[in-house]
């Protein structure tokens, strides 16, 4: 039986999603602020974790990061926050996706099966090795320079798709339909908020990746190979004021 953790600081709407979730096989703790959220997330870690944004004592994007540093369980935002800026920023801190209220019951099921299968899929078997990269599919772990690299299970997702294609465009709907879902296409700002999250991790200069490559207004390529050049593609970081969804 999965184990969620709800966290919302509307009582009705923290007991409508206590009662239904509960109804589909899920074990759920609730939590009604932040601390109180960080706390049960440590002491009990659930297998997913359904977050709203404005708790009232500690905003939900710094409990996305705080969880982060030690965990990679799925997490799902619940937010009324409907701009690009909101959903990039919880993305950015760590956010496996982002629901918009109000919302429907079937909708929130949906994107809690998709996170689930994304952090329990076995990936195919293989290892990988890229300069000082070492993949290995199997075991979904990645090392840089020796060194074990924490990634979230999107961040996971996204990568896994590019190197089980290595050396070959995977454009953005492809890349959209496989990690996301077929609901996906256009979102191309959620990539762009993954890729620079994953170049930040994995490559040595983020502005001028050797491995995750970008072909512009295409989608994305994984190149195990050292270039003899760094590639004039820089990669491209998520804006403040929000990406555009114009592919770059």
């Amino acid at each position: 039986m999965k184990r969620v953790l709800v966290v919302d600081d509307e009582p009705q709407l923290l007991r409508a999603l206590q009662i239904n979730l509960r109804a589909e096989g899920y074990t759920v703790t609730v939590a009604s602020n932040g601390t109180e959220a960080l706390h049960l997330a440590a002491s009990r870690p659930p297998d997913v974790l359904v977050l709203d944004l404005g708790l009232p004592d500690i905003d939900g994007t710094e409990v996305i990061r705080g969880i982060r540093g030690w965990s990679d369980m799925p997490i799902v935002v619940l937010s009324a926050r409907h701009g690009s800026t909101d959903k990039v920023e919880a993305l950015d801190a760590g956010a496996d996706d982002y629901v918009t209220k109000p919302f429907g019951l079937d909708e929130l099921l949906a994107r809690l099966r998709a996170v689930e299968r994304r952090s329990v899929h076995a990936a195919p078997g293989g290892i990988i090795d890229a300069g000082d990269l070492h993949i290995d599919l199997g075991a979904s772990t990645v090392t840089r320079s020796g060194e074990r690299i924490h990634l979230t299970p999107r961040e996971w997702a996204v990568l896994q798709a590019l190197v089980a294609h290595r050396g070959r465009l995977v454009t953005q709907r492809e890349l959209l339909h496989s990690v996301w879902g077929p609901a996906y296409g256009e979102e191309a700002q959620y990539l762009r908020v993954y890729m620079a999250q994953l170049r930040r991790k994995l490559e040595p200069d983020p502005a001028s990746p050797r491995h995750l490559i970008t072909e512009a207004g295409r989608g994305y390529r994984f190149e195990a190979a050292e270039p003899t050049a760094a590639p004039s593609t820089a990669a491209e970081e998520p804006k403040a004021d929000g990406p555009s969804t114009t592919p770059t």
